[in-house]
């Protein structure tokens, strides 16, 4: 976890870290450091759960709430998928984090030819609204939220997760649920994208307007830095390609009349954990502050809660090694370290035997 480059002086001290994100800092700080950054308390730091939110949007922590455990979880058929669900359910995870394979993600049948050695692979094969109704069946869907990770279609499967919901009983007032739904991380840092940029961002902003007026507890769009910290880039640039795509789907329904106050508050991001322990923590702390600060300065949001950076924290398969795979059991525990200290809302580990296959139970309830 100690990943940083420690530059030694004459009598082999240390002098100077550089950090992953380029960063140099001092090995060691004092009261005087903040004293010649001119550190105001207010403003640089706050109280919990206070403006600018850099310690936590809540006033508590986790002493007034646990995280949601969200782990990703789906493979070969809906059948298959849902007694995952269910086991993983009875086993105290609070959240579902649903898998979808290649095939559904790019908008393809199973029997397409396309799709040939693909389908169940690496999440849930999806063809039909039925394979839905078998994939959540006896799931409490007014008290378990559902992650939908899929991006280039997720506006269907959040159709057809609200249309199943309703055929269960449940009304679209009682339902939370969030479709991944960031194409512009697709053609960033992943590649399962369908459509150019400009038609994208408009079909994202589609699901955000329907959300807005449809479903009130769903968060139409999760915004994945995950995905292109682990393509390459560094901490700082993943805080800055997340905000940044951020803004192009805030910026699209701005322009169509409504106000940034009126719906980024179901905003959520998915970001890293992966590297320098300590820097990981201080990314997430400054990017709390960050993302509050620059709402308010460039769209005047004033509601507290709609300030708030909320989402999923999640291990990253970088760090994970295929070699010895049990030794991911301890580097999974350190990222879960790193989500407590980072003050996460929701988490999700990488089981240690992803390397080679579809987790299996064992590993799964592990995780």
């Amino acid at each position: 976890m100690g990943v940083a480059t420690y530059i030694k002086d004459e009598k082999d001290g240390i002098k100077e870290v550089i950090l992953q994100s380029g960063i140099k800092v001092k090995p060691v700080y004092g009261p005087d450091d903040l004293e010649r950054v001119g550190f105001d308390y207010k403003e640089d730091l706050g109280d919990t759960g206070e403006f600018p939110f850099t310690r936590s949007i809540h006033p508590l922590g986790f002493r007034s709430r646990n995280w949601t455990t969200r782990q990703y979880t789906g493979f070969g058929t809906p059948e298959e998928t849902n007694e995952r669900f269910k086991l993983m359910i009875s086993h105290g995870q609070t959240g579902l984090n649903v898998a979808f394979d290649l095939p559904t993600q790019m908008g393809y049948d199973s029997d397409d030819e396309m799709s040939e050695g693909e389908v169940g692979r690496v999440g849930m094969a999806v063809d039909s609204l039925r394979d839905f109704e078998i994939a959540f069946k006896d799931i409490q869907l007014n008290r378990i939220g559902s992650g939908l990770t899929i991006n280039a279609v997720a506006s269907i499967m959040l159709a057809m997760y609200q249309t199943v919901a309703e055929k269960f009983g449940y009304t679209k007032t009682e339902i939370s649920a969030t479709p991944q739904n960031d194409i512009l991380k697709e053609i960033v840092g992943r590649g399962a994208w369908i459509y150019p940029v400009e038609p994208a961002v408009r079909l994202i902003g589609d699901t955000i307007e329907y959300a807005m007026k449809e479903l009130p507890r769903c968060n139409p769009v999760s915004v994945c830095g995950y995905h292109i910290r682990e393509s390459g880039c560094t901490p700082a640039q993943e805080i800055s390609y997340a905000f940044m795509i951020a803004f192009a789907y805030i910026d699209n329904v701005v322009a169509r009349g409504y106000k940034a106050e009126d719906f980024v508050g179901r905003f959520s991001f998915n970001l890293n954990i992966f590297g320098n322990l300590w820097e990981t923590v201080a990314k997430f702390r400054s990017a709390r502050k960050l993302w509050a600060k620059l709402l308010r300065e460039r769209y005047d949001v004033q509601n507290k809660k709609a300030l708030f950076l909320r989402g999923i924290f999640g291990g990253g398969g970088s760090g994970m090694t295929k070699q010895q795979p049990e030794n991911n059991i301890m580097r999974g525990s350190y990222y879960a370290l790193a989500a407590a200290l980072s003050g996460a809302q929701t988490t999700a580990l990488c089981s240690f035997d992803e390397a080679y296959t579809i987790p299996t139970e064992r590993a799964a309830l592990l995780s």
